[in-house]
């Protein structure tokens, strides 16, 4: 088993390159099935989601080729297995993107439920609830589901809630479905921007895609193109964060800084200071913080994704601070191992209480998902003695080299496996 020791550490300073958004790889990746001909895909960052991705696809007959550049040319065209394994298609939460990007082609797909980072079962009824629409049955057992369709037709579809993963998937099982699509309360995240211009260079016709209403004409073929991914603006989120943490200078290098706007905002708003370049985002803080309120919800909102993250930070600042996550009321897991290292923090109905300004003291805590993760490794950088931090797993899934980046701006950070019994640091070393 890995763990993590993070240091209390003096001020973070320099800069990080943001890799590929995983959020937008995962839906890329499958969307690369529609295609009838080779795509190539540039800055998908190297995770284990990625992995896995890669294991279903050899197994589909979805072959995956890495360019001598970094790019991964993906070649659909003997795909001839769409039963997804199971435990794999479980192991991450959008394996369900291959119903959207698999049904029309191949008229029917089995895959395991929903898996990854679970806020007490994220439901998938929207998802369901579109399909069906489009013509798609559903038949449910104990681990698996499958979904058929003779033929997929356009329809419209208005989602009862915002849904990143459930516009997405109805966009692409409408991008070969007969007729027109029309998805209404649609999400406006950038990943689902970033998917559909990855359709749309392929020869889709899609129109709206970031704003609340999307049109989708369904086409008979999808020909070849090259796409290079969006950055991802919640590793970036993480990093100008940290930079409060510390009381540091952090810069965060292939930014989209529009995608962070209310990220930005709401640190300005709390005494970080904030510089936007054309690609890139600089925070300055000189440690003192304001406490704030702050409510989680769907793009252009500030994201949930990065409330774990502030809170770390909010742990700092003197005061009452609030933090309320609507999106996922239950993402609030991280709470209880902040306390063990002595925060003072209390969650009634999906809102946490902060009193800030307390000492944190380093403890053995567990991420129990990827934010969670980074949110204790923030916390570890600020607090008294040592933290240990296990469930690595869960951080490996969105980070690339989470210690080695976080190391290269100063933090005293180590990654240790127990299997190691002469515990020899694998990556850099904890002061």
């Amino acid at each position: 088993m890995k763990f993590i020791k993070v240091q209390q550490t003096g001020r973070l300073q320099g800069s990080v390159t943001i890799p590929g958004s995983k959020n937008s790889s995962l839906a890329l990746l499958a969307a690369s099935c529609l295609a009838d001909e080779p795509v190539t895909l540039s800055g998908l960052p190297k995770i284990s989601d990625i992995q896995v991705i890669q294991q279903l696809g050899n197994e589909m007959g979805l072959q995956m080729t890495q360019e001598t550049d970094g790019a991964v040319r993906l070649d659909p065209r003997n795909i001839s297995n769409t039963t997804l394994d199971p435990k794999k298609s479980s192991a991450f939460r959008t394996a369900y993107y291959f119903i959207g990007s698999l049904l029309a082609k191949y008229g029917k797909i089995s895959l395991g439920y929903p898996g990854g980072d679970d806020f007490v079962s994220r439901p998938i009824d929207q998802h369901i609830k579109a399909l069906k629409l489009m013509g798609a049955k559903f038949t449910f057992f104990n681990d698996y589901y499958e979904v058929e369709a003779k033929e997929l037709r356009g329809a419209t579809i208005y989602f009862d809630t915002i849904t990143s993963g459930a516009t997405i998937n109805a966009m692409l099982a409408a991008v070969r479905a007969k007729g027109r699509t029309v998805l209404l309360n649609a999400a406006r995240d950038p990943e689902v921007s970033d998917t559909a211009n990855y359709l749309i260079q392929m020869g889709a016709k899609i129109s709206g895609a970031g704003t609340d209403t999307i049109k989708i004409d369904g086409v008979g073929s999808l020909h070849s193109c090259a796409h290079t991914v969006i950055p991802d603006r919640l590793i970036a989120g993480a990093f100008i964060i940290s930079a409060g943490v510390t009381g540091g200078t952090v810069t965060v290098d292939n930014v989209i800084p529009e995608h962070l706007k209310t990220c930005t905002a709401k640190l300005s708003e709390i005494g970080v200071q904030i510089e936007t370049g054309d690609n890139s985002i600089t925070a300055h803080s000189d440690g003192k913080i304001r406490a704030t309120r702050v409510r989680a919800a769907m793009y252009p909102g500030f994201p949930t994704d990065l409330q774990q993250p502030l809170t770390a930070l909010l742990t700092r600042a003197p005061g009452k601070s609030i933090v309320s996550d609507k999106v996922f009321p239950h993402r609030f897991n991280h709470v209880q191992q902040l306390k063990r290292m002595g925060a003072n923090i209390e969650v009634r109905s999906g809102v946490a209480f902060i009193k800030g300004g307390l000492p944190l003291k380093g403890n053995l805590v567990h991420a129990s998902d990827i934010r969670a993760g980074i949110c204790l490794i923030l916390a570890g950088l600020s607090a008294e003695g040592i933290t240990t931090i296990s469930g690595v797993e869960h951080i490996e899934r969105g980070y690339e080299d989470a210690v080695d980046a976080f190391s290269s701006l100063g933090a005293k950070i180590g990654l240790y496996d127990d299997k190691d019994h002469s515990s020899e640091i694998l990556l850099s070393d904890v002061q």
